[in-house]
């Protein structure tokens, strides 16, 4: 069992039910799903960025990625409608354990000048998203094979109904939170 979910289950039910007072355990709000979203606008003009996009979010996930396609066309942007602009991968069950375990202790700390992550970044259904600027912060990637830093959206889906339930749950699941 997954050194995260085997946390959930011992420490962070007991301390949610206590919180807010539940009276059954599958009232306390768990993970459903967290989503990695990469989006590579050069891909417009050199296709080839979007392969080496999908296999470093292929390294860092331990999953094969979905390509995401544009919905409409752009004429600034030189886009066309169904063109290949960047990749997604959603994670569920250990994976998704796997994944938190290693942003949370080993890749968010490994940021430059790291005080913490946004207090305010819950969509008020109790989801989390987190903007990281570059993929070098996950031990997987070889740093001398990146030809270009990118960024990436990693959303956190949880099945909190308010963002107090979803910020305690992260909270007590190890998220470095910004004191």
């Amino acid at each position: 069992m997954n050194r995260l979910k085997e946390k959930y289950t011992t420490t962070v039910i007991p301390a949610l039910i206590e919180k807010f007072d539940y009276s059954s355990v599958m009232e306390c709000p768990r993970l459903e799903k967290v989503v990695i979203n990469m989006g590579v606008g050069d891909a417009i003009s050199n296709p080839k960025l979007l392969e080496n996009a999908v296999a470093e979010l292929e390294v860092i996930s331990g999953q094969k990625p979905v390509i995401t396609k544009a919905k409409k066309s752009i004429a600034n942007f030189k886009l066309r409608d169904g063109m290949a602009i960047g990749c997604k991968v959603t994670l569920r069950g250990e994976r998704m354990y796997e994944f938190l375990d290693k942003l949370f202790n080993i890749a968010l700390p490994r940021v430059r000048d790291f005080r913490g992550v946004s207090k305010t970044a819950f969509d008020g259904r109790g989801n989390y998203t987190l903007g990281v600027k570059e993929q070098l912060i996950f031990p997987e990637v070889d740093f001398d094979k990146v030809n270009k830093i990118r960024g990436m959206d990693i959303v956190i889906v949880t099945s909190a109904k308010t963002n107090d339930e979803a910020r305690a749950l992260l909270g007590e699941l190890g998220m470095p939170f910004a004191k």
